[in-house]
This record gives structure tokens, sequence and C-alpha cells, in this order.
């Protein structure tokens, strides 16, 4: 018996090993067909190919890439001999592989479990809202200064401090100047002389000229008409005159004191006249495009919340701020109601519909007549500015479009959750029709600016193409695991890293 159990053992331990051998043999033979297939084999013959059709010649300059020419000689340009390069090929077949490689098969449920949505490329009118900052400040052309128009001593000083407001005509100052004296010494000599002047005299053309010479000069030195008659009435000379305010406004800057001798020309006082305001904003170079001469913008402040308030775009700066990278925007703002002071914070908004052209949808503004000065005249033919005189030019030539919005060009636009966009180049997913299980194709378009929730597109897609707003990034990851070409890597494949190969 223990013989008998002996040899049964060492039959199932044989047993046992002649298995292991075949599933090892069975193994080894299994993957060395899948490496066949893979791979050809050292000693296997080539597969048969076409062969490859040979590339045409043509020679280049290596200064001008421009110039190409069948046959070798001189660049026409700058005479330098011609260098030879082979033609590529027209690529289209691969242009057709690289499509297919952008494609992206799922089924149904994967479909729903990437929560893939689609959107309709369309053409519409969209709008863009830019938004802005900026303070308020003085209307340069409503600042006036109140000046010495003679030498002489300020002997009194009506406005004390500034921040006092003033009306048209009120007394500033009052000076005495030794100069004026004399000068209406002279006058009342010359009126003198007048009275006296016999009938027929030959001296009296002179002496008329000299009294009309004199009261010029009056004139010059700053006295009113009212003033002069009184001088010429009370037969007297006064050595103190009054200077009034040319403007009503706000004494903005006091530069002189009591007792100071002046000369001409001396700046006393700054009267601003704050009914009217300018509003300076910062606008982003990305979004001049947007902006136009006269338009309308609408603004709040801290200290009125809730109020909105308006104006018109009256200058843009020619000239970008290399710093900020921004464009310094004038807006002319009415402030009636004093509500406004110069120094406030703005947040400003401009709507700008645009149309396919890039022109500015503003009906308001369609087909009208406006002063390239003054923005807010706008008349409906043409002519001449109410306030400055200058001929009034038509709205498009400031970039609007003049026909209604029914019959303009709309833009094809995508939404912005549609586009992959990198440092270089944009990137939609398009559902492909046709399919019987759903199919995505990658594909590079050339965005146009941003409108809101829109970017226009300029080339790449086509109206009704159904494009991925949601799971696009899903679908690049998978394009990324099987190599194919996608957002991060346009041309597919492996990307080296750290002397590894990292494939999907």
């Amino acid at each position: 018996m223990g013989k008998l159990s002996g040899l049964v053992k060492w039959v199932r331990r044989s047993v046992k090993i002649v298995i292991i051998v075949i599933i090892a043999l069975a193994l080894g033979y299994w993957l060395g067909s899948a490496m066949r297939e893979q791979s050809p084999s050292v000693g296997s013959a080539p597969l048969a190919s076409k062969p490859a059709p040979p590339k045409k010649q043509y020679w280049t300059c290596s200064m001008h890439p421009q110039i190409n020419l069948p046959k070798p000689g001189k660049c026409p340009i700058c005479g330098m001999t011609l260098i030879p390069v082979a033609k590529k090929s027209s690529g289209k077949g691969k242009m057709s592989m690289k499509m297919n490689m952008r494609r992206l098969t799922v089924s149904n449920d994967a479909k729903s479990l990437m929560d893939i949505e689609t959107t309709l490329v369309q053409r519409k009118f969209v709008t863009a809202n830019i938004r802005m900052t900026g303070t308020i400040t003085y209307d340069e052309t409503r600042l006036d200064d109140i000046t010495a128009w003679m030498p002489g001593r300020l002997d009194r000083l009506y406005v004390d401090y500034t921040g006092v407001p003033v009306i048209k005509g009120d007394h500033m100052v009052y000076i005495y100047s030794p100069e004026l004296l004399s000068a209406q010494e002279e006058f009342l000599q010359s009126l003198k002389s007048v009275k006296n002047l016999k009938k027929g005299s030959i001296t009296g053309d002179i002496v008329r000229s000299t009294l009309k010479a004199s009261r010029e000069k009056l004139r010059l030195l700053g006295l009113s008409a009212e003033q002069i008659s009184d001088i010429e009435k009370s037969g007297k000379a006064f050595d103190h005159t009054t200077i009034n305010a040319p403007i009503s406004g706000i004494v903005i800057h006091k530069n002189a004191q009591e007792g100071m001798y002046v000369n001409t020309g001396t700046r006393i006082y700054t009267v601003a006249d704050l009914s009217k305001l300018w509003m300076i904003l910062d606008a982003y170079e990305s979004d001049l495009m947007w902006i136009r001469y006269g338009q309308k913008v609408n603004f709040v402040t801290v200290a009125y919340p809730g109020e909105t308030f308006s104006g018109r775009i009256a200058f843009i700066d020619p000239i970008l701020d290399p710093v900020t990278r921004t464009v310094k925007v004038r807006v002319n703002v009415d402030n009636a109601q004093r509500k406004l002071k110069p120094g406030m914070f703005v947040k400003a908004r401009v709507r700008a519909k645009v149309a396919a052209d890039g022109m500015i949808m503003a009906p308001s503004l369609a087909g009208k007549w406006i002063c390239p000065m003054h923005p807010s005249v706008i008349k409906d033919s043409p002519g001449k500015c109410d306030i400055c005189g200058m001929p009034l030019v038509r709205t498009e030539s400031l970039g609007y479009r003049s026909v209604d919005a029914s019959t303009a060009k709309k833009p094809l636009v995508i939404p912005v959750s549609a586009a992959l966009v990198t440092g270089t180049r944009a990137v939609v997913y398009v559902s492909v029709p046709g399919m019987k299980k759903p199919t995505y194709e990658g594909r590079v378009v050339v965005l146009g600016p941003r409108a809101g929730d829109y970017y226009i597109v300029k080339s790449g897609l086509a109206e009704g193409d159904l494009v991925v707003t949601n799971g696009n990034f899903k679908i690049d990851s998978a394009l990324q695991i099987q190599a194919k070409p996608s957002m991060m890597y346009p041309e597919g494949g492996t990307k080296k890293m750290g002397g590894m190969h990292h494939g999907g």
C-alpha cells in the first residue's frame, strides 16, 4: 500500500507539471501572435505599397520666402541666388485622417453620463456690456480765471475763500491802479476837448479820434460800458475800480490776498461752472471696438445708490496708456441739479449692439447728423452746430449703422461655453449629422470679440451647425486619453515628459 500511495502522488505531481507547461506554451503562443499582428517580424517581407509620387521642386529666396519660381535664378527683389525647395504634397489625405482622428463616437448611455448638450449656431444681434470706472471732473470749457487787467493793489477781495458760489456780474475785487487813473484822466480831457471844439475846426477829426481811442483804452483795462458811462456823467476819475465775475459758478481757486500788488494778467480767482461736468473713464483696449463717439453712457455713484445718471461720449483718447493698457474716454454730463461733484468715483456701462460688419446699431443715431465737438447736438438733416457753428457730420462716419436693425446683416454667434480657448487658438466640438451613434468632431475656429454671453464667429462654423455647449471638456479629455488631436495637443499622440512617454 505504501508503494501504491507514493506512485499516486508522483502521477499527480507529473500531471500538474504537464498542465503548467501546456498553459505556459499556450500563453507564449498567444503573446507571440499578438506581437506579430502589431509589427512585422525581423525576417518578414515589407508590405507592398504604392511608390510615393515624386515631389516637385521650386526655387525660393532665403530672404523673401514669398518668391516661388519653377526654375533656378536670381531673386527679383534682392538679387540673391534662389535655393531649391521640395514642393509639399497637397496633404488632403492627411487632413482627412486628422479630421477622422478628431472625432469621438460614444453610446447613448455614455452621452447621458457625460451630460452633453448642443446648441445651434445662429445669426442674431448680440449686445456687449462694456463696464468702465472713472471719476467726475470739471468741464474745462466752463472754467474762467479772474485776472488783473492792469497793474495795481488789491485793496479788497469780496470772496474770502474757495467754494463760494457766485453769479455772473457779482463784484469780486476792488483794485487801486495808477495806470487806470491816468487813463481816466486822459478820457475826461478828451471829452472836454470835444465839447470845446468849434464848428468847422480843422482838428475836429483828430480830437474825436483821440476820444474814441481813450474810451477803448478804458474798455481794454477791464471797465464795463456802464462804468465808462458813470465816469463820463460824473466828470471825475476814480482811483479804484471793481472787477466783476465773468461767469456764474463756484470759486475753486483763490490765488491772491488783500494788499497784494499785482501785474497785468495776474490770476486772482478761478471760477468753475458746475452745471456741466466731464466724466473721465478708463476703457480697456479689448473693449475699444464697442466704443463710439456720441454713445450714451449710464453710470452710478456711491453718493446716490439706486439712481442712474447718463451722458454722451465726447472724446476718445487716441493714445493708449502703456502702463494700465487703457484709453481715456471723456463723457459730457448734465448737472443741472448740482448732485454730481468733481472728484466723485463712478461706475459706468455702455451697451453696444453690433452688426455683422462690426458697425454699431444705435436706432437713436441711425441716419442722423451730429456735431464732432458737441455730441449733444444731433439733427435729422445737415447743418451747423448750435454751440460752435461747426458743420454736422453723418453718424455713419463715426461707426454707426444707418439702416434699420431688421435689414442689417446679423453676425454668426455661438455661446461662450461652446469655445475651448487657449492662448493661441479656439476649439469647438460639433455634432456630426447622419451618424448611428452620437459622434462629435473638433474644429479650430476663428473667434471675433465677445459680446455678453456670445462669441462672434469669423470662420470655422456655418449657420445650423450643432456645437457642444456642455460636456465639451469631457469630449476633449476622452480624445486625449485616446491620443487623438485635442485642445491641448493639436497633433495628438503621446507627449514626452522627463524622458518617458505618457500615452492615453
